[in-house]
């Protein structure tokens, strides 16, 4: 299936997102996951020009020229080439913008008439008020206090859920320093790691260490526990079999003990026997 075909069957499919098509179309929006389709809007348009996105984030541009002390909008003759692309970028934004809605999303912002009308619209929709976005910022962060690795659980999934709640609340206008999130990580380990993160906490500047490196640092102490852990099954097994090995020849060695006391044993009454009927004979 070529990527056309692939984007069609998404499209056709409703699925969340039709991403992976082409890097030259903007993710599809349906209506789901909008923090995701948000952030790779903003990858995307901003790969195009970066004005485009200012455009979005800060309104169109709007020249103005003074007339007899009075500020005028400029009409399109007057432009000039630099003027006439700042204008531009908003009409851009909405064709982008729009072609990665489907109908429902579309009829909600068909009617604005800037890009970023239609962005705060789409983000009120599927964010929230201010209040709204209040709210969630603190349940994530009562959610990040909490955050503790659980039994059995692997770093790989640690790191997917810490990233997935650190990331929302970033996105939520929350700030955080490399150290903090470095010592909440190293907090937020099972006992066993204890001697890792002690090693870690006196060997390595929190400050200046990123989370990408601490949890590869963890990855690969787990690998190597994993490793320990493997070889020190397949002693006990040895072990075990080596025991089972031993326990067997004991015992038959005195199954054999047994065997040749029961030959005497028969041995010797068969001489007794034999000296019974000499004497009656």
């Amino acid at each position: 299936m070529n990527p056309s075909q692939v984007f069609r069957s998404m499209v056709e499919n409703k699925l969340p997102f039709a991403e992976g098509a082409s890097i030259h179309r903007p993710p599809m929006f349906f209506g789901v996951n909008y923090q995701f389709w948000k952030v790779r809007m903003k990858i995307f348009i901003e790969s195009i020009d970066r004005g485009i996105w200012n455009a979005i984030v800060n309104g169109p541009y709007i020249p103005m020229s003074v007339v007899d002390g009075v500020s005028i909008v400029k009409s399109y003759d007057e432009l000039s080439k630099v003027e006439n692309k700042k204008v531009q970028y908003d009409c851009v934004a909405k064709n982008i913008i729009t072609s990665a809605l489907n109908l429902d999303e579309f009829f909600r912002v068909s009617q604005c008439s800037s890009a970023k009308e239609m962005w705060d619209i789409l983000e009120v929709t599927h964010e929230g008020t201010n209040d709204e976005k209040r709210a969630r910022k603190h349940a994530l962060i009562q959610e990040y206090k909490l955050f503790r690795m659980q039994t059995g659980e692997t770093i790989t999934n640690v790191h997917k859920r810490f990233t997935h709640i650190v990331n929302h609340l970033i996105g939520l206008g929350k700030q955080f320093d490399k150290e903090e999130l470095n010592i909440k990580i190293l907090k937020c380990l099972d006992s066993c790691w204890q001697p890792k993160v002690t090693v870690i906490s006196e060997t390595r500047d929190l400050t200046t260490l990123t989370t990408i490196t601490l949890f590869g640092k963890l990855r690969e102490h787990e690998l190597e526990m994993t490793r320990l852990k493997e070889i020190e099954n397949v002693e006990k097994k040895c072990r075990s079999l080596a025991l089972k090995t031993k326990v067997a020849e004991v015992e038959s060695i005195e199954e054999s003990s047994d065997e040749c006391s029961d030959t005497e044993n028969l041995n010797l009454l068969t001489r007794r026997f034999q000296k019974f009927i000499k004497m009656k004979n």
